[in-house]
């Protein structure tokens, strides 16, 4: 008998740029200079939304949310979840829950990892847990150039 539940898995990362605020896990962080994307460059939503489409096996985010989509330029991270989440589940997927692994020095998540899960909890429809750790100073995170995320989601298929 073959399961009807799928994982997926996603990884995104995102260079500082010049500015802020910072937009990651949903939320604006104003001690982080802005993470350079398409769209706000929230690199765990866009972790989050691979790992999504990866187990429901439709695809990654640069299929579903192209630089080549003109609408999606500055869009905000609740967006691409809130069109993500519409998109599977009408396809007949069950989102059964998300983790996310930020890798990177700043933000500091600790201090608002209840409003994050919060917020991206909301838009997914779905449980969201957040974590986050260092690399220790080696790489590009160690070195405070940007951020890594790995994200795993639990699917129902149809």
């Amino acid at each position: 008998m073959i399961s009807k539940l799928r994982t997926g898995v996603g990884v995104d990362a995102h260079q500082f740029g010049e500015s802020g605020p910072c937009a990651l896990a949903g939320l604006l962080w104003d001690d982080a200079p802005r993470l350079v994307g398409h769209s706000d460059g929230d690199a765990a939503v866009h972790a989050l939304c691979d790992a999504v489409l990866s187990a429901c096996q439709l695809g990654d985010i640069g299929t579903f949310f192209g630089v080549d989509t003109p609408e999606m330029a500055g869009a905000s991270g609740v967006a691409m979840i809130e069109k993500l989440r519409d998109f599977v589940t009408a396809k007949g997927f069950v989102i059964n829950n998300v983790a996310l692994q930020i890798v990177g020095n700043k933000p500091k998540i600790t201090v608002r990892r209840d409003e994050a899960q919060k917020v991206l909890s909301a838009a997914l429809g779905a449980p969201v847990s957040v974590s986050a750790t260092t690399s220790d100073q080696m790489g590009f995170t160690g070195r405070g150039e940007g951020i890594y995320v790995i994200a795993n989601a639990l699917v129902h298929t149809p």
